[in-house]
């Protein structure tokens, strides 16, 4: 480990927001001159289109803690909302819209993303969900493979925590995120394989380049990867979360993941590693009952509630959670536990009420909910 500098464990967070019409509460395309130009007038680059153009997405800059990523994520939410509000609209976060159907939706004029629809046809025009992706600061690049493997087996227990999409087309799909399922459907997505080095995932992504499957890293999609552009490991698995508290704990646990499989790795040691194809059951029990089911301790070899094991997981952290003096945002993970999900309380709302307008309208309180009092005028 001599020579091999620490990882930052900075922070970065993506969020993507829906823009809803406040008469239907169905998506409704967002004017690209009105939102996204004056989005981008009043936070510069941290406000990007998505391939629908019913979808904002967000990014914050490099933050060196939580308490920085928090600050901007409330700044630019707060900012997000005034903006929609101003242009007849809502913003709304949930991992999937409860009835929208994709086929209404416009495709934002982008190159790219006319490149995606033309590869993958309809796979590509049905991709309408909206995801939390979490950046940690892993500089060295052999050091950040290592991580990742060590990761994998953490992603079902943080998809559990953030599933909050219960419903599709308008109908309540009996899973808590079903936009796993709709993303699913992208090739090179879901849990990666296990890599021994650097120079092995950097030969799978040449080889997928020389033989036209990608023509960059960008296009590989999994749960985590190494962002191939910034020195950071990307959690991708997550559900858009409904409020700023759920996102923050959800990235500070992230970040306490990673800073406790360092602290392992550079004694040498490491989280056992299991196969893609165990991990990938934990993840199906995730997304069908989300903290309500049980999840597999492969170690013991049975099954546990899901509650149980993240407690575990919290604990496993604990120690470099004050390292990294995140305890207060991440303490908001046991709220969670006690309260639902985002998935759990849309479901609570509709067998209250029958109504996934009603339903819409909850999700757009949420989103606004704990922002500067002046945001939703």
């Amino acid at each position: 480990m001599s020579g091999v500098t620490a990882p930052s464990l900075s922070i970065g967070i993506e969020e993507e927001y829906q823009t809803v019409d406040p008469e239907t509460r169905d998506l409704r395309s967002h004017i690209h001159a009105e939102i996204l130009q004056k989005g981008k007038t009043l936070l510069a680059e941290r406000v990007k289109p998505e391939m629908h153009q019913s979808v904002v997405e967000i990014g914050t800059g490099v933050c060196r803690n939580i308490q920085e990523a928090k600050e901007e994520i409330r700044d630019i939410r707060s900012q997000m909302v005034g903006l929609t509000r101003a242009n007849g609209l809502r913003l709304a976060a949930g991992g999937t819209h409860p009835f929208a159907h994709w086929a209404s939706q416009d495709i934002y004029p982008d190159e790219r993303y006319h490149t995606i629809v033309e590869d993958m046809k309809m796979v590509a025009r049905a991709n309408l969900i909206f995801g939390l992706h979490v950046h940690i600061g892993v500089e060295d690049r052999e050091t950040a493979i290592q991580l990742m493997n060590a990761a994998r087996y953490f992603l079902p227990h943080i998809l559990a925590l953030s599933t909050n999409s219960p419903f599709w087309l308008g109908m309540e799909t009996g899973l808590h995120s079903y936009r796993c399922k709709v993303f699913d459907k992208f090739p090179r997505t879901n849990i990666p394989d296990l890599f021994t080095s650097w120079s092995e995932f950097a030969d799978f992504v040449d080889l997928l380049i020389r033989t036209n499957c990608i023509d960059n890293a960008k296009k590989i999609w999994w749960d985590i990867r190494p962002h191939p552009h910034f020195p950071t490991l990307e959690f991708r698995i997550c559900d858009m979360p409904m409020r700023l508290e759920e996102t923050i704990a959800i990235a500070a646990l992230c970040q306490a993941v990673i800073g406790k499989l360092y602290q392992l790795h550079k004694q040498n040691l490491t989280f056992r590693h299991y196969s893609r194809a165990l991990l990938m059951e934990n993840k199906w029990r995730a997304a069908r009952y989300g903290l309500d089911g049980k999840l597999i301790d492969f170690g013991k070899q049975e099954e546990v509630p899901t509650r149980r094991l993240i407690g575990e997981i919290l604990e496993f952290v604990s120690d470099v959670v004050d390292e990294l003096g995140s305890r207060q945002e991440i303490s908001y993970i046991e709220r969670i536990l006690e309260e639902g999900t985002g998935a759990d309380r849309q479901l609570k709302v509709f067998h209250e009420t029958g109504d996934l307008k009603r339903v819409v309208d909850y999700m757009i309180t949420e989103t606004e909910r704990g922002l500067a009092a002046g945001a939703a005028q």
